[in-house]
């Protein structure tokens, strides 16, 4: 029966391997016999050999030939091979402005640096008590860390591959950036109460630019919880609407000029027990910047309670807030003659629903005193109607909407900062204290107004990310002086906005580039 069924051996015969192949072979079998090479050391010495093979056909060659796989070596016995390029330590003594020229892909940082001197960053950072040290000084260690925000730098992948871009060093007025771990440890050895005092200084010195960002006392308030997903025990859990659940989080009180459209004040301090009086606490700290009361305040409210609404009026100051729509008053409302019910139309909002159906009435309110202003809104595209609650006894219905829906900006300007600075990522590209973390945003907020603001042209409402996109995001050519530092940004097609914003025009002395003039100019 055998020779019926002969059994057939299958692959190549012996001697029939084409000569190509059989000259592979014979090397791979040499290069472990003759220098005892592993399965990677000989394919990367056939690769440049010009004789390319794969690490699992050499395996299969070796095996055949009856080698064993090699017993672990120390690193002394293995081939030299490719190894990620060591980047020396971050010094700002050994910061070389040599005449030369150098290549960068954040060029468009610089943009930001004449706004940096003029706000004197390192008087700032000084004056809060900042830590610093002999090869990075505080301002430093700030101006490193802000790049990375002004960047939109916020996964671990990225920062580690622009470790070594020149400009972004530059930009900090160090040889390096330094490492993740180096700005991790900074963080840590930031004192949160120094926190408090950096952001009065920032915005003092904010104001003091010739540029005017407006603000007229009006501010919207907001609670942002930041997610946390560890499972640390002093970690409160607190509503986050963007999943409609509560979970660990930080709580974060932010305030936001409505019509300089920036971040005026954060506190990433705030405890459960403590969230409904954080509203006076912002009214403290503007009387104590400013010398005077905010004019208005508009929130939600799930912000503060109807005791803090009464001391506001105390205060007099003016504010506008939602009440909580429970069954008695929807029935009540739903039972109101249609004759109460009349129109109005909104001027200054964006929106389909332009002409909704009001009634107006005044109400009692609990640790209220007197009358407070109700307004239920309909016809705004919700199934159940929108109630405002106001002080303002004299103002139009129809402003008073209107400016509660421009509040909705400040969730705007949030999801911005989530989105652009990652103001969630506590884990991000370089872990750091919530508070600073905050801060950073809130200066690197300000940054960007400043520079929608000189642009000009519509730009104003631009958002950060946007903003960054068509402006920020660009590559450049810096050439080094005796006593000059030229940022040559390639060509883009907003480049011109830029020269009309007179950034071309700009000569600015940088202290930390060691008293050098910086010129912007575009190809």
């Amino acid at each position: 029966m055998s020779a019926f069924f002969a059994e057939r051996k299958r692959g190549p015969k012996p001697g029939s391997a084409e000569p190509e192949t059989q000259n592979r072979n014979d090397r791979v079998i040499a290069l472990r016999k003759e220098h005892n090479l592993s399965v990677a050391d000989i394919t990367g010495q056939m690769a440049a050999e010009g004789m390319s093979v794969g690490a699992t056909t050499v395996q299969r060659i070796l095996r055949q030939a009856g080698f064993t796989k090699l017993a672990r070596r120390p690193r002394d016995e293995r081939m030299a091979a490719l190894k990620p390029r060591a980047a020396p330590m971050a010094d700002a003594s050994r910061l070389d402005l040599s005449p030369g020229r150098l290549r960068t892909e954040f060029g468009g940082l610089f943009l930001f640096l004449p706004d940096l001197v003029r706000l004197d960053l390192d008087g700032i950072v000084g004056e809060s008590g900042m830590p610093g040290s002999t090869m990075i000084p505080a301002g430093h260690a700030f101006r490193a860390l802000l790049a990375l925000k002004l960047w939109g730098i916020g996964r671990p992948p990225h920062i580690m591959a622009d470790i070594l871009d020149p400009g972004m060093a530059l930009f900090a007025g160090l040889n390096v950036m330094p490492k993740r771990a180096s700005l991790t440890e900074y963080s840590s050895r930031v004192d949160p109460r120094l926190c408090a005092g950096l952001m009065e200084r920032w915005h003092r010195a904010t104001r003091g630019l010739d540029i005017d960002l407006g603000g007229d006392g009006s501010f919207d308030l907001d609670f942002h919880t930041i997610p946390y997903h560890g499972d640390a025990a002093l970690i409160e859990r607190h509503y986050v609407s963007k999943r409609s659940r509560t979970q660990k989080g930080i709580l974060a009180f932010l305030a936001r000029d409505a019509d300089a459209r920036l971040f005026c004040y954060a506190n990433a301090r705030v405890r459960k027990d403590e969230q409904n009086d954080e509203i006076l606490r912002f009214v403290e700290f503007w009387k104590q910047r400013t010398g005077g009361l905010p004019r208005e305040l508009i929130f939600d409210s799930r912000l503060t309670t109807h005791g803090n609404l009464a001391e506001l009026e105390r205060m007099g100051i003016d504010f506008v807030t939602l009440r909580k729509r429970t069954k008695s008053l929807l029935a009540a409302i739903a039972a109101a003659p249609d004759a109460d019910w009349r129109r109005v139309r909104l001027t200054n909002v964006g929106r389909i629903y332009r002409t909704p159906r009001i009634l107006e009435s005044t109400v009692r309110l609990a640790r209220y005193p007197g009358d407070i202003r109700q307004i239920a809104v309909c016809d705004l595209g919700h199934e159940n109607p929108t109630l405002l609650l106001t002080n303002q006894m004299k103002t139009s219905a129809g402003q008073l909407i209107d400016r509660y829906a421009r509040r909705m900006v400040i969730e705007n300007a949030i999801a911005d900062a989530i989105d652009f600075f990652h103001m969630d990522a506590l884990s991000a590209a370089v872990p750091m204290k919530v508070d600073l973390d905050l801060q950073l945003t809130l200066m690197a907020n300000t940054l960007y107004r400043l520079l929608a603001v000189r642009l000009g042209n519509g730009r104003q409402v631009s958002r950060a990310r946007t903003l960054f996109r068509d402006f920020v995001k660009a590559a450049a050519e810096i050439r080094i002086g005796d006593n000059h530092v030229i940022v040559r940004i390639g060509r883009r097609a907003n480049n011109p906005f830029l020269l009309n914003a007179g950034y071309g025009d700009m000569e600015t002395t940088v202290p930390w580039l060691q008293n050098r003039t910086l010129k912007i100019e575009f190809v």
